[in-house]
């Protein structure tokens, strides 16, 4: 088997808005190399109490995306196929379009192959349990410690294609839920992923999820999620499909049904989603945002505003942002 590697090189600080960016055009998986020193909390989770002097950080990153090669020398990426050529103009148009708000240092983009190799498992070696406050985040190979059996567990496996719940803006969405939720919440995840933040919200005592995904591994990845974690299939329904522009996913979904809808996605997506999802909301209900890097927040409390719904809260982690809203009665 064979790997195109698409490796850009770039800056430390533009290193999550191009893997979020790449990730909606299909390219997933990303392999991060810079010199940042490691945060207490990533020596803990590589289980590394000291490391060895590094090189001084230089604000230089390079970011590997593989993509296995069919064999007519062309890649599948979000169910369509694509020339090597077409995947790197693409690439080149989405660090344009971030450059234009941000410095993305050289923004080169450098190709070749690869044999077969395991990077789809070798990256689970970086991967162990954590906390979001008194959750525990345990991946599928991990057992739950004998000090953690009286802990909420959250048992997850992203696979390749989605987060693991250690990105700032997971967090942030996890907490807004969890101030919101009653024993009668219907749910609403935009661009659900693994399902994180619908089995959470389950798992606080929502009575129903609905998730909607562009990639259809959501579904599988959301099945495998909620069966070890003892949700029942009927708690948790998926749909695939582009809730913004596609009106039959918007029936599917249905009108003013939901008491929360959350969207951990970017600020260039919440911006269109808005106008849109407001129709999902009940009068009344809560939407949750993130995945807005800092200076995007005014971008989406405007666009939050412009729809008719009031600011509730705006919370911060890192260089991360949340907006929570309220629809009016």
């Amino acid at each position: 088997m064979k790997w195109v590697r698409f490796r850009i090189k770039t800056t430390t600080e533009a290193e999550d808005m191009i893997i979020s960016t790449l990730y909606d055009i299909g390219l997933e998986g990303a392999q991060i190399e810079d010199k940042i020193p490691l945060t207490p909390l990533e020596k803990e989770q590589m289980f590394v109490d000291i490391l060895p002097d590094g090189p001084e950080d230089d604000g230089i990153a390079y970011l590997s995306f593989f993509v296995e090669l069919n064999e007519d020398d062309t890649v599948t990426l979000m169910d369509e196929i694509y020339t090597k050529e077409q995947v790197v103009a693409n690439i080149r148009e989405q660090l344009d379009d971030i450059a234009s708000f941000m410095e993305i240092g050289d923004g080169t983009i450098d190709l070749d192959e690869t044999e077969d190799i395991d990077w789809i498992n070798n990256w689970k070696q970086y991967f162990h349990q954590f906390y979001i406050d008194d959750v525990l985040v345990i991946p599928s190979w991990e057992d739950v410690k004998s000090e953690d059996s009286d802990k909420m567990v959250l048992h997850i496996d992203p696979g390749t294609a989605f987060g693991t719940g250690m990105h700032e803006t997971t967090q942030l969405c996890i907490r807004q839920l969890r101030k919101y939720i009653t024993p009668e919440t219907e749910l609403l995840d935009v661009g659900t992923g693994s399902g994180i933040l619908g089995i959470l919200s389950l798992m606080f005592g929502a009575k129903h999820v609905i998730g909607t995904d562009l990639d259809i591994c959501a579904v599988p990845a959301v099945e495998e999620n909620c069966q070890v974690n003892g949700i029942a299939p009927e708690k948790f329904d998926m749909m695939i499909g582009n809730i913004i522009t596609d009106k039959e996913v918007q029936d599917k979904v249905g009108y003013e049904k939901y008491d929360i809808v959350v969207a951990n996605i970017l600020a260039d997506v919440l911006v269109p989603l808005t106008p849109v999802i407001i129709h999902q909301l009940k009068p009344g209900a809560i939407y949750i945002t993130s995945g807005i890097i800092d200076d995007k927040e005014s971008t989406v409390v405007e666009a939050v505003k412009a729809a008719g719904l009031e600011v509730v809260e705006v919370t911060y982690q890192g260089e991360w942002v949340s907006v929570t809203a309220k629809k009016p009665m």
